[in-house]
């Protein structure tokens, strides 16, 4: 004789067995992965920590090291504020993922010539956009620059991070007669009035003036102290 499953307990069919199970496998899920995150989070930071001085080092057209901590304090000799004061902490301290990260200048020594390098941040056509512009020791001509995106089309947007794009930026002032001007991102065969510019990615328009106005913006943070 079959055993009859609503004579004790839960049916396994039941409505009430399956809330029951859903909410102990949830419980379960749930603390597998807080203890994952427990465990790998302090990694995770840390790679993150150090994938950011990578790019701040390609700003700098540092792209071939085997130990991108030691670059980094190598070349990164002091952090200072938005207006060149320093911050009073050692390179070694400074956490360049920090609620700050976007309000300091990373002064560097690259072959014994003083560089600047400025974080900036901006919204893409899809997304978060973000990238460094290193600065010659005059403040004014760009060394080179990095950047980067979240989730611009591939193709398209998603050109910025490539060295075609990047390269136009080397050598272009972004100050005349003391004045700040930034550099505009233009239609191919455009010019911008006023200021140095460079060419849009072909098809990428929106992509294109989306960085032109996040180097705008985030050099106009340091003006006191670029202008100086």
């Amino acid at each position: 004789m079959a055993a009859n499953n609503n004579s004790k307990g839960f049916s396994t069919n039941s409505n009430t067995y399956t809330i029951v199970y859903a909410v102990v496998m949830v419980v379960i899920v749930a603390f597998l992965l807080a203890f994952a995150h427990s465990a790998l989070g302090p990694t995770q930071e840390k790679n993150v920590r150090l994938d950011t001085k990578k790019q701040i080092l390609s700003a700098l057209n540092i792209n071939e090291f085997s130990d991108a901590q030691a670059t980094f304090s190598k070349n990164v000799v002091k952090i200072l504020d938005n207006n060149g004061a320093e911050k009073g902490c050692a390179v070694a301290d400074f956490d360049v993922t920090g609620a700050d990260k976007n309000d300091v200048i990373y002064q560097c020594s690259v072959d014994g010539a003083t560089k600047y390098v400025i974080p900036m941040n901006g919204n893409g056509l899809w997304g978060a956009i973000w990238g460094y512009i290193a600065l010659d020791e005059n403040k004014s001509t760009v060394y080179g620059i990095y950047f980067n995106h979240a989730s611009e089309t591939a193709g398209l947007g998603a050109e910025i991070v490539k060295p075609a794009f990047c390269n136009q930026f080397k050598n272009k002032n972004i100050q005349r007669d003391g004045v700040l001007t930034s550099i505009a991102v233009v239609k191919k065969g455009q010019a911008a009035e006023g200021k140095d510019y460079v060419d849009g990615i072909s098809g990428g328009t929106i992509t294109s003036s989306a960085v032109s106005v996040m180097v705008e913006t985030s050099l106009k943070k340091f003006e006191g102290f670029l202008t100086k």
